[in-house]
């Protein structure tokens, strides 16, 4: 997969490549720029741009996901924070995931790939899996509970996801119809509640399809859904989805959003997960574009918080919870109320921002993305780099 398809005969400039969302795969090379040659100064690398347009993606849907964790006990007392919350989750995780696979196509088992795989996954949802144990033993006053790596607590299921999405990438590029074979395990996923709770495989499945369509997607995706008519159409397709939010908040089960159940195991019939399944992944996949048609393209004053949109994810976490086990919305009653709502979603969006930023980012990245030098073994084309210099 390249990063700069064009329409035979059309001149068009393709989108120019960005950091990935989350550690783990580099790049992809950007466009026209020429293969290292021989001759090359060894330690000469082509500079690698990031697109303002995906870092304006990340920072906008992790403010999203921080507004929709404040919003969930709100839930029960407004049905406008209801509707809100079912809008804003049917698309703030494919958002990110389909970015995340659309960064994911170079991925290909070479070593420094799995070393940044390792470093930027693995070893952050270790830290964070015991962390987040530790805190709710203590937070909750649950000292009983497991830290168990095998059983994703809160939000590291989506490191866990992630590392088993790249894991798979070859597979993807090798079959046919990976966009179908992906929304068949989908499918069969919500069927299934024996799969159970390890790595929590009900999520890492049935978010898989927006995954494999980000795998597949191309620049010229990007460009036709940012163009002027299909933000013009976002519009009312957003009013009439929240106005369909609103009526069906109080006859829903909002863990469809969360995918991590089986139909069976939401009191539902087996047939209900595959129409479910089918169903939420086209509404993901409008509300996602219409998302996308408004993200601005340019470079903006939160465009650098892009780079740090996993910190906040992350880190945000403890607060989130730390809000339920203390209590603050019920002994705080007036956040209930239409002025503590807008209070509590600018309270998120603002603690979001500050964990997104790069003082935040040094202050973790050594939890977050660790060299670990010692642990991997030097590669030849690394070696070969340095007896060039010396």
């Amino acid at each position: 997969m390249t990063n700069s398809l064009r329409p035979h005969g059309q001149q068009r400039a393709p989108l120019p490549p960005a950091q990935s969302p989350a550690p783990g795969v580099p790049s992809p090379r950007p466009p026209g720029t020429p293969h290292a040659s021989p001759a090359a100064a060894p330690d000469v690398r082509p500079v690698k741009q990031r697109d303002a347009f995906f870092d304006n993606a990340k920072y906008l849907a992790i403010v999203f996901v921080a507004m929709g964790h404040a919003w969930e006990p709100l839930t029960d007392h407004s049905r406008a924070a209801e509707a809100l919350y079912m809008v804003v989750y049917t698309f703030h995780m494919p958002a990110f995931i389909i970015i995340s696979g659309y960064f994911s196509r170079s991925f290909d088992m070479r070593p420094d790939r799995l070393r940044r795989l390792i470093t930027g996954v693995v070893v952050p949802y270790v830290l964070f899996e015991v962390a987040y144990s530790l805190f709710k033993r203590w937070a909750d006053d649950d000292p009983s509970h497991p830290i168990s790596l095998l059983d994703p607590w809160y939000l590291t299921w989506f490191l866990v996801a992630l590392f088993v999405w790249r894991m798979t990438v070859p597979l993807w590029k090798a079959v046919r119809w990976p966009v179908p074979l992906a929304l068949a395990i989908a499918v069969l996923a919500s069927v299934s509640p024996d799969i159970g709770d390890d790595l929590d495989l009900q999520r890492v499945l049935q978010f898989l399809p927006f995954f494999v369509v980000g795998l597949f997607m191309k620049p010229e995706h990007f460009q036709l859904m940012r163009r002027r008519e299909v933000r013009i159409l976002s519009v009312p397709v957003l009013a009439v989805t929240l106005a369909f939010a609103y009526w069906a908040g109080p006859r829903m089960n909002s863990a469809w959003f969360y995918h991590r159940d089986s139909a069976q195991e939401l009191g539902a019939p087996w047939w209900a997960g595959v129409v479910m399944t089918l169903a939420m992944f086209g509404c993901s996949m409008v509300l996602t574009s219409c998302f996308f048609a408004w993200v601005p393209r340019r470079k903006m004053w939160f465009t650098v918080l892009g780079a740090g949109t996993l910190y906040g994810y992350l880190l945000h976490g403890f607060l989130a919870k730390g809000s339920r086990f203390w209590g603050w919305y019920d002994e705080y009653a007036w956040l209930n109320h239409p002025v503590g709502e807008v209070l509590v979603s600018v309270f998120a969006a603002a603690v979001i921002t500050a964990l997104c930023t790069p003082v935040v980012q040094r202050m973790f990245r050594f939890a977050m993305e660790p060299k670990m030098e010692w642990a991997f073994k030097r590669d030849a084309t690394e070696l070969a780099r340095e007896r060039a210099k010396s």
